[in-house]
Formats: C-alpha cells, structure tokens, sequence
C-alpha cells in the first residue's frame, strides 16, 4: 500500500488538475459553455433521456439543468419530445446538429490532448487511461449505492458506475 506521503503528493496532483480542465474548457466554442457540453456529452453518450436523469448524470440540481438544456434547445442541437410513459414529462435526445457538434467538441478534445501529449509514448497514454479508469471506478460515480462489507463487518455504500464508450 502506498505511503501517507505518496497520497498527500497525489491530492496535490488531483488539486492541480484543475489547470488541464481549464485548458480543455478554453477550446469549448464560444457558443458551447461547458454545462452545454455536459448535456450534449451525456446525451451522446447515454442516448435519449428525461430531464431528471440527465440531472443526475450531471449532478446538479434542476434548475441548472434546465437552463442548460434551454440553451442547447435553442440552439437546435437537442429536441425535446413528450414522454409517452407520462406526457407531463419530456425526452432529450440529439437533433442531427447536436450529433454534429458532439463531434466538433470531440475533435477538439483529441487535438488539444494529442498536441499537450505528443512527447508521450503510445504505451504512456494508455498507462494514463489504464490508471485513470482505475482511480474513477475506486471512487465511483456517487449516484447509485449499494451497501457492501466493510473490513470491519460493518456495512458502507458502494458506488456503481457505468460506462459507455462512444461509438
């Protein structure tokens, strides 16, 4: 197990990793704030979905989800369509325009991430994911728990995630 200060250096790390973050917010369109990117990311990846799950998936509460999906709607990169299981509530999913903004978003991504990694071997980067998916599945993704045993016996939460690769 690794050592009090091989962690300490590692949530100094984690602390700095805002810069890489902030760097790969800056090359978002003008037009595409990051909660923007968020929804469209999610609904990308996890295909259509009512406004409360995407909320979740977000983690963030109601109100800021709507906002977000008002400016993607308005922008017709999303459509939202009447629940058949509940017409009160609406489907989220991708307009044609949205599908193709997903894919500007993450050809910008890959450039930005090859140009800062180009000194780094293809095995490096595939350590870097390796590692990565290890740390988040560690932590999960706190939206569903399930209670396991603790080395104590006693019961703590366990943290599903799941993950879908894009296609």
């Amino acid at each position: 197990m690794a050592q009090q200060a091989q962690f300490e250096e590692l949530a100094r790390q984690l602390s700095a990793f805002g810069a890489v973050k902030r760097d790969l917010g800056r090359i978002l369109p003008s037009d595409c704030p990051a909660g923007s990117a968020g929804v469209l990311t999610l609904l990308s990846r996890h295909g259509d979905m009512r406004m409360s799950k995407l909320a979740e998936l977000l983690s963030v509460d109601m109100s800021v989800t709507s906002r977000h999906v008002t400016h993607v709607a308005e922008r017709g990169w999303i459509e939202r369509a009447p629940d058949p299981a509940d017409k009160r509530s609406r489907i989220l999913r991708l307009t044609p325009a949205g599908e193709a903004k997903v894919c500007e978003l993450s050809r910008r991504s890959t450039e930005l991430l090859a140009e800062r990694l180009s000194d780094w071997s293809d095995d490096e980067v595939g350590q870097l994911i390796r590692l990565m998916t290890r740390l988040r599945a560690s932590f999960g993704d706190c939206r569903t728990t399930h209670s396991r045993a603790t080395p104590t016996g006693a019961t703590a939460p366990v943290i599903e995630t799941t993950t879908r690769t894009p296609a």
